[in-house]
């Protein structure tokens, strides 16, 4: 009941322009903060682990299912191969059943595997009008759509529950455009990093090259938000749960903005903002709360926020920085690393994978087979790297691939994990636990030597 309390209390404070938001603690008091934090958000995880109701539909019986004890041990079992091409991976992403997985590459290749036949390839998508790459892929919740993004304004959308399996832009299927541009000159002005369903699948939110957020009505087959919300690339945005009136957003501003949708025509500004990165940030993830967040960022660190922390504004922070750097193609420079922001915000960081050359991703492990209780992400030394979310220790290094992991992706209900490379490889990690998941049936396994 507490709990519930404070997000009404905190709800309605977001649209009250007489109230403001709490300033930034010190480090001391952020270090005791960690000292509630185990406790506080397993009872956050425990409210909120019943499915979503189109999740229920999807699998019977999960509506009974509780948060799952299991604790993962070492040593991890793999990797095995799932599929080798010859392109980089850019996308790997489980269905919210764990059913089917997702994987895009640069060659405008996009393929769904169904996990539970031998993750045999239900659809070999060939994109349309890729340029540069599939920067982002998310399926619909019902998962009977996948949109897919590119350096582009337009984003695609595909029937994945047709019976064609080869999937060419209008030649065996037809994949229709949503322009996401408010202009009517058909100019590719802007590109797409982020796109994602909302959870009832009738939004798209996307964040984009031009410094801005985007919202599109898809049963109205229209734009209906843009919001010029950073200064510069917003590389990422989510919504925060269910109700989609809350939207995170990241940027090369180093800062992540919280936006309340229910009162931003009025206040035509963020309910918030959390400084604490000093560079660009990659990716945020939603604890799915409408409360707690992490986010990668190109300083090498994964920060976890608590928007009631958040502050009314601020302001992107270079004062530390005397140096040339791009993460694009040059290393963290060593004198950077013990550097700190002045008004970290954050509550927890972590630190000792490495986000560089791409958008490395980063994520809660699931509700349903860990408890939320790890931070898993890519890292440009071909690794995937997996944090206690608590004690901030690194309990794996899963290491196989030849060249940068971008994205990986944890099954909700198996303990088993898929990373993809830009080496091509797609590879199907499993975890020893102390549960009694079993791993879906698949074909015999590739181990790669």
């Amino acid at each position: 009941m507490g709990y519930a309390m404070s997000r009404l209390e905190m709800d309605s404070e977001l649209c009250d322009g007489d109230k403001t938001m709490p300033e930034a603690g010190s480090s001391k008091r952020a270090s005791k903060s960690l000292d509630k934090l185990d406790h506080e958000i397993a009872q956050v995880t425990k409210l909120n682990s019943s499915p979503h109701k189109q999740l229920a539909k999807l699998v019977p019986g999960t509506q009974k299912l509780s948060v799952s004890p299991v604790k993962i041990y070492l040593p991890v079992k793999g990797p095995w191969l799932v599929d080798q091409m010859s392109t980089r991976a850019y996308v790997s992403q489980f269905s919210a059943d764990g059913s089917l997985f997702v994987a895009g590459f640069q060659g405008s290749y996009i393929r769904i595997y169904n996990v539970e036949d031998g993750w045999k390839v239900q659809k070999n998508i060939l994109a349309k009008s890729l340029r540069w790459t599939v920067t982002d892929t998310s399926l619909s919740p019902d998962q009977r759509h996948l949109v897919y993004a590119s350096m582009s304004p337009v984003v695609h959308i595909v029937d994945v529950g047709s019976a064609e399996t080869e999937s060419l832009a209008n030649v065996t299927e037809l994949h229709d455009g949503l322009d996401f541009s408010s202009s009517s000159d058909g100019s590719y002005s802007f590109g797409i990093f982020s796109v994602k369903f909302s959870t009832d699948g009738r939004e798209l939110v996307a964040g984009s090259s031009d410094d801005s957020i985007y919202v599109y009505d898809l049963e109205q087959n229209k734009l209906s938000l843009k919001i010029l919300a950073h200064t510069s690339d917003v590389n990422t945005v989510c919504f925060a749960d269910e109700s989609g009136h809350l939207l995170f957003s990241g940027s090369d501003d180093n800062l992540c903005k919280v936006w309340d949708r229910r009162c931003f025509i009025a206040k035509g500004k963020p309910a918030g903002v959390l400084s604490g990165h000093l560079e660009g940030i990659t990716f945020i993830d939603s604890h799915g709360d409408g409360r707690y967040f992490i986010s990668n960022g190109k300083d090498q660190t994964i920060k976890l926020w608590d928007i009631r922390k958040m502050a009314p504004n601020a302001t992107s922070y270079s004062g530390l920085r005397n140096y040339e750097w791009d993460y694009r193609w040059m290393d963290y420079p060593y004198e950077a690393r013990d550097l700190k922001h002045p008004s970290d915000q954050s509550i927890a960081t972590y630190k000792g994978h490495s986000v560089l050359r791409t958008l490395i991703r980063c994520y809660f492990s699931p509700v349903y087979s860990t408890g939320q209780k790890y931070i898993y992400t890519g890292s440009h030394d071909s690794c995937v790297y997996i944090y206690d979310l608590v004690t901030g220790e690194q309990v794996a290094s899963l290491q196989h691939h030849k060249s940068t992991v971008r994205d990986c992706s944890w099954h909700p209900y198996y303990p088993m994990l898929v990373s993809s490379s830009w080496d091509g490889d797609v590879v199907k990690w499993e975890f020893p636990c102390n549960g009694e998941a079993q791993v879906p049936a698949t074909k015999k396994r590739i181990r790669r030597q």
